[in-house]
């Protein structure tokens, strides 16, 4: 088999664990092509992509085009000419032109068990639905969202606190190995692909603002895991009594037997900030006030910004 030429296409950091693994493995990588620099912070600083910063370091051609839709992009493709393309979170669909250039095709690496969660939001999604068990699935890429052939699978198992930043560096992790000996088959002429089962596929839909809004309403586990599966960012938000915005970083679902009308504080002992939910109750241990940095509950408490009684989110629309 001839050399791989990979052209490899990915953004943030999630992406970062296939692309230094193809790079410590010794891959010829012809070109990285990420999302363009973004505008950060309160100063809106253009700030470059995590896979930029690593791709430079090395020393590895990078392009950051607009549109993969254009004569540009097509040109471009045909000067780099690579014969395989690996794509992880890059971020945007690619092309028919793009899809069909490369001899050896288009892999992707999807933080999923396909045909379960194909979609923007696949780590976050399984975590808030409360799963015990997600994985990584290396897949042919073709004109569907996430329909292409599967290639190979590795589970991981979810811990009932596990966030969002466990999961993520866990199946990035375990997504670069899945890559690695996805190619050393495609290399050895062994690799098969196997067709995804569309009656069982499911949609992992990008997180929006209203999905982040915490309603006390709901059981104490249900909160509890969109809080995790939201941690450390976008992260859940209710209101404080003054009506100010308060998101949870931390949470763990109450041992305690109290009940009230749901989001009304029933206890801030032992450093924890208890809350009434529609089933159960839900404690608070790690929280961003609004204007402030992430302190603990305790220090919440120890501010006066909370007391038992009170209740949060009732000015969360």
């Amino acid at each position: 088999m001839e050399k791989l030429r990979i052209l490899f296409l990915g953004t943030p950091d999630f992406a970062l664990f296939s692309l230094r693994a193809l790079s410590e493995a010794g891959y010829e990588i012809v070109g990285v092509v990420t999302q363009p620099d973004k505008p950060k912070g309160r100063g809106y600083e253009l700030l470059p992509p995590p896979v930029k910063v690593f791709a430079l370091e090395k020393g590895l051609s990078v392009y950051q085009p607009n549109t993969l839709r254009d004569e540009a992009f097509a040109e471009l493709l045909s000067g780099i000419d690579p014969n395989l393309i690996v794509v992880v979170a890059y971020g945007k669909i690619l092309p028919e032109n793009v899809l069909d250039y490369p001899k050896f095709g288009c892999i992707n690496v999807h933080g999923s068990l396909l045909p379960e969660y194909r979609g923007a939001a696949p780590m976050q999604r399984a975590i808030i639905d409360g799963k015990k068990m997600t994985g990584i699935t290396t897949m042919k890429m073709e004109a569907g969202l996430d329909t292409g052939e599967m290639y190979e699978k590795a589970a991981l198992a979810i811990g009932e606190n596990d966030n969002f930043e466990v999961v993520h560096d866990a199946l990035g992790e375990l997504g670069a190995k899945l890559l690695l000996s996805t190619i050393q088959k495609l290399e050895a002429g062994q690799l098969k692909g196997t067709p995804q089962d569309d009656s069982k596929a499911t949609y992992a839909k990008k997180i929006e603002k209203e999905d982040c809004r915490l309603d006390f309403s709901g059981s104490a586990t249900k909160l509890h895991n969109l809080i995790r599966g939201l941690s450390p960012m976008p992260l859940a938000v209710t209101t404080l009594p003054d009506g100010k915005l308060l998101k949870v970083v931390e949470s763990r679902v109450s041992d305690l037997t109290l009940s009230g009308a749901p989001g009304t504080i029933l206890s801030t002992d032992g450093g924890k900030i208890t809350v009434a939910c529609g089933c159960g109750a839900i404690d608070l241990l790690t929280l961003i006030p609004e204007g402030k940095k992430k302190m603990s509950a305790k220090d919440l408490i120890n501010g006066r910004r909370v007391s038992v009684g009170d209740r949060l989110g009732d000015s969360c629309g």
